[in-house]
């Protein structure tokens, strides 16, 4: 709320804090049926790892007219300030257990590894989990040597930004926080001229026009 305090002028406010979603939802969707107007914020993208779901999960008995509006998530925002890391196909995955289980977060990094995905990483590490983003760099060495880019970004396009340019074997030992998004690039990803680049293809299939 801080961020957009610029743009709240006389509107009603209701916040709650982590963990505490299911309860601001719902009271979204109860001044919603008593006729407010009512926006749900969230930042980045509503629909990834937002609020939009679990709204339209609550609102499947309530029927209640919802838009969704669409915003620029932190991968892409991250992305953008790497160079150009999601050329070619990327999986996302957060290393956050508190809804997932672990052993399903391992299983998906491993299989996104395996398939040579750029990996973008939602919630690295917090004060509690600090050992998850180690054992994801393990899984995906798995699959790719250690000089393989990686990027993080912290606070993108946010006061205190921060873009650290490192490799599979080193980017662990950087400064991650939950407010940081980590890409790991595939096989085929390059650093060129201060900048994250994963070939789409252009080159190999156009070889003879490509400069």
């Amino acid at each position: 709320m801080d961020l957009i305090a610029e743009l709240i002028k006389n509107q009603k406010i209701y916040t709650s804090g982590m963990m505490e979603e299911i309860d601001r939802c719902k009271k979204a969707l109860e001044l919603a049926e008593n006729g407010e107007v009512v926006t749900v914020v969230s930042s980045g993208d509503p629909g990834i790892y937002g609020m939009a779901g679990l709204v339209l999960e609550l609102n499947k008995n309530k029927q209640l007219e919802i838009e969704i509006v669409p915003g620029v998530s932190a991968v892409n925002a991250a992305a953008s300030l790497l160079g150009a890391p999601l050329s070619h196909d990327f999986a996302v995955i957060s290393l956050s257990d508190l809804l997932t289980p672990w052993e399903v977060i391992e299983k998906r990094i491993e299989c996104a590894a395996e398939g040579d995905f750029v990996i973008a990483i939602y919630n690295p590490k917090s004060k509690r989990r600090v050992s998850q983003i180690i054992n994801s760099r393990d899984i995906v060495k798995n699959y790719r040597t250690g000089t393989t880019p990686v990027g993080i970004v912290t606070n993108a396009f946010r006061e205190k930004q921060s873009i650290v340019i490192s490799n599979l074997n080193d980017f662990a030992d950087e400064e991650i926080n939950m407010l940081s998004v980590v890409i790991i690039g595939n096989s085929q990803t390059v650093f060129h001229e201060n900048r994250l680049i994963t070939p789409r293809g252009y080159q190999n299939k156009y070889a003879k026009t490509f400069t």
